[in-house]
């Protein structure tokens, strides 16, 4: 009976993470594909930092999945200990990690206020200046999600680093102007309206509002996910110690 459990448990333990295995190369394929595509992917994502950002995000997880699947379904395929061993530490340090990010994520929660994002705006954003990480990062939100500044156009008033490099020629930065499409490809409606603060060529609505909003829906479902994922995990701390233990 003992021998019977412990073959169950070994072929659950290889088919869970032979399908970590499976996710974790899928995640690692798309992410090389974009960084190295010859097509000219790489260089619209390399133009924008929210998209980098992600394909880099996308090869760790990629990498991390992978490898953990690897160890899980070698340690249990050969019966290993020190697979078995090396397994449980790395989901345990993922584990820890996730949980650690979640608290901190809890505690710091009220940062993230429309006035420490107004603040940080109106002193840091430099417009157009795409070799500034902050500013480019700005650019990106506000022309993806057709918004203007935190609270509105009425923000870049106050940036003070902004007014200065356009000499106060520009009510707000080009990123605010609408498009047609709204995307970074899209055409201007009309460039010079727009910079000099006409309403009918320019988002009106901010930021902060547009992506509570745009986000808001999926809250729930990504605490759902984030509870699910945790709970995998530490069942698959707790087959691999048991597997570890019952194997002579």
């Amino acid at each position: 009976m003992e021998g019977d459990c412990l073959s169950c448990m070994k072929y659950l333990m290889f088919v869970f993470n032979f399908f970590i295995f499976l996710g974790g190369a899928c995640l690692l394929g798309i992410g090389i594909w974009v960084m190295v595509d010859p097509t000219g992917f790489r260089e619209i994502v390399a133009a924008n930092p929210l998209l980098i950002t992600g394909a880099y995000i996308l090869l760790a997880m990629g990498g991390l999945l992978f490898l953990l699947g690897f160890l899980g379904c070698c340690g249990a395929v050969r019966e290993n200990k020190c697979l078995l061993l090396f397994f449980f530490l790395f989901i345990l340090i993922i584990f820890l990690a996730e949980l650690s990010a979640a608290i901190l994520a809890f505690i710091f929660r009220e940062n993230l206020t429309r006035e420490f994002f107004t603040k940080e705006l109106t002193k840091h954003y430099q417009g157009n200046n795409d070799t500034d990480v902050f500013s480019a990062t700005w650019n990106s939100v506000m022309i993806t999600f057709g918004c203007c500044g935190v609270n509105g156009p009425e923000d870049f008033k106050f940036a003070s680093v902004f007014r200065l490099l356009t000499l106060d020629s520009e009510e707000v930065p080009e990123a605010c102007c609408r498009r047609e499409p709204q995307t970074r490809d899209g055409v201007l409606l009309s460039r010079e309206e727009c910079l000099l603060g006409r309403d009918l060529f320019l988002n009106k609505q901010g930021c902060y509002t547009v992506i509570l909003n745009a986000f808001e829906t999926y809250v729930y479902l990504a605490g759902a996910l984030a509870i699910g994922v945790l709970a995998i995990e530490l069942f698959a701390m707790i087959f691999a110690m048991c597997l570890f233990r019952g194997i002579q």
